[in-house]
């Protein structure tokens, strides 16, 4: 008999937890959303749509590189912190904070950096404008305000007049070109043409003087 009132005991047991503990977790839960901090969902889809609006309005690539190779073998290689296709109506891409590195097969390098840049419509030119900083391997930097590049051929053209340093000294010109010597395969020419001054530096030297005892 006593067994028989355990059993029962716990069957009741067991009934009243089957009714009680569902309605302590719906009592747990109700008191956690009255608590709880309200969000207000609508918070932050205007910064969203702003973002998205201006994606799908301006579209843009950051951090874009181009690399090829010109028919005469140099290695040409661009850099941009951010392209952005031709506008309606345009049929040139565009690029800020630009670099480019050209290395000719006699082993020569030019370093340049461009404000802006903008790629022809047919592909085969690219036009950098700004502050365009041009440094060559032989110990020359050029400066100026526009330059012309062909991406098929080793051919750089200042589109402004240049301002230079270099082993001859100060050199102020109308144009500047980089190109392939037509008449020695496999050598380039950096030539200043038009109106050239230069302003001629020496290379300051020392001479030891001879020391006599008395």
């Amino acid at each position: 008999m006593a067994r028989r009132a355990t059993l029962d005991g716990w069957s009741r047991l067991v009934s009243w937890l089957k009714v009680a503990l569902p309605l302590s977790a719906l009592a747990i839960l109700s008191t956690l959303f009255l608590v709880s901090k309200r969000i207000n969902p609508e918070d932050a889809i205007p910064y969203a749509e702003v973002d998205v609006e201006a994606r799908l309005r301006e579209p843009r690539m950051t951090a874009p590189t181009y690399a090829g190779t010109t028919r005469d073998g140099a290695a040409l290689s661009i850099r941009a912190a951010e392209a952005r296709p031709a506008p309606k109506g345009s049929q040139a891409a565009s690029a800020t904070t630009v670099t480019a590195r050209l290395t000719t097969p006699d082993g020569r390098s030019t370093e340049l950096v461009a404000d802006q840049a903008q790629m022809s419509g047919a592909g085969d030119a690219i036009t950098f404008t700004g502050a365009v900083a041009v440094a060559h391997s032989t110990g020359y930097t050029v400066q100026t305000e526009g330059l012309a590049a062909a991406l098929g051929r080793t051919d750089f053209r200042s589109l402004a007049p240049v301002t230079a340093d270099g082993p001859a000294g100060h050199i102020t010109a109308d144009a500047m070109q980089l190109t392939a010597d037509p008449g020695t395969p496999g050598a380039y020419l950096l030539v200043f043409n038009g109106k050239v001054k230069l302003i001629y530096q020496p290379v300051a030297t020392t001479s030891a003087q001879p020391q006599t005892n008395p």
